[in-house]
């Protein structure tokens, strides 16, 4: 993984199509679609595109797939790929375009990501800043998976802070990234009513599964620009964030009210501060 050096990946690309050539076809014609994502929500994403670009009918393939770098886990604390990078490799996706640059700004990344040509990139959880130099690449643009009604909860923890505000609806967004946080033309959306009963990680798991439908939808439309006309801008004045839950908030107070505390609790991973 993370290799970056555009020759080698000249070759990769060489190679693939000498194959395509011999197996009696010319390629695909299909368009090139580089996904980014990182934890399990993501990776599910990831599996249903790889399934979806299986058909012959599909208009796209997934050239690469860019995610964290492996990390430190469990007791042992050894390296382990993110949940995508797992998923992409166990769906025998070729290691070679499987990136993991510490930052989304590092210039052999870039160049290497020119080198797949994608026609779209399409992220999903990430968990990098991705900068202009980046957004430039993508012929029709780049677009995220979001899970909140854009404009609302903008931001690292929209499904946490929705629940933390009691929410009767909330739902997941397909919109244009832009340099501003979340805050580019939404392309579709699809609202998702809130269980009072519903934990954060599940709700997580139900948003990113519409979202992937979602996506798979209007991948067409993205390919072929109509998505950008029908696409709407936000209303910037209705926007609300959702920053990061800190470790603070993961404690709960009895003396606090019991729709405050069952709101918390709904976040998943508190604890008692009364224990």
């Amino acid at each position: 993984m993370a290799r970056y050096s555009p020759p080698s990946l000249r070759r990769f690309f060489r190679c693939a199509a000498s194959s395509a050539s011999r197996a009696g076809g010319s390629g695909t014609g299909k368009k090139n679609l580089v996904f980014l994502g990182s934890p399990q929500v993501a990776a599910s994403v990831l599996d249903k595109l790889l399934g979806a670009s299986g058909s012959p009918e599909s208009a796209f393939k997934v050239a690469a797939v860019v995610t964290q770098p492996p990390a430190a886990k469990n007791r042992g604390r050894k390296l382990l790929p993110s949940a995508v990078a797992q998923l992409a490799l166990d769906r025998g996706f070729p290691e070679e375009l499987i990136f993991t640059p510490e930052r989304a700004r590092e210039e052999s990344f870039l160049s290497a990501l020119k080198e797949v040509e994608p026609d779209v990139c399409v992220t999903a959880a990430y968990g990098n800043i991705l900068p202009q130099k980046f957004l430039d690449i993508p012929s029709c643009g780049t677009v995220n998976i979001h899970p909140s009604l854009l404009p609302l909860y903008r931001g690292a923890a929209p499904v946490q802070r929705a629940l933390q505000d009691g929410v009767a609806e909330t739902g997941v967004s397909l919109a244009y990234t832009v340099r501003a946080l979340d805050s580019g033309p939404v392309i579709a959306c699809e609202r998702f009513s809130v269980d009072e009963c519903i934990k954060a990680p599940e709700l997580l798991s139900i948003l990113f599964d519409l979202g992937s439908k979602l996506l798979i939808n209007e991948l067409p439309s993205i390919l072929d620009g109509s998505a950008k006309e029908k696409a709407q801008p936000q209303d910037d004045s209705k926007a609300t964030l959702a920053p990061k839950l800190n470790s603070e908030e993961s404690w709960l107070s009895f003396d606090q009210e019991a729709k405050v505390l069952h709101n918390k609790d709904g976040l998943g991973h508190v604890q008692s501060c009364n224990s």
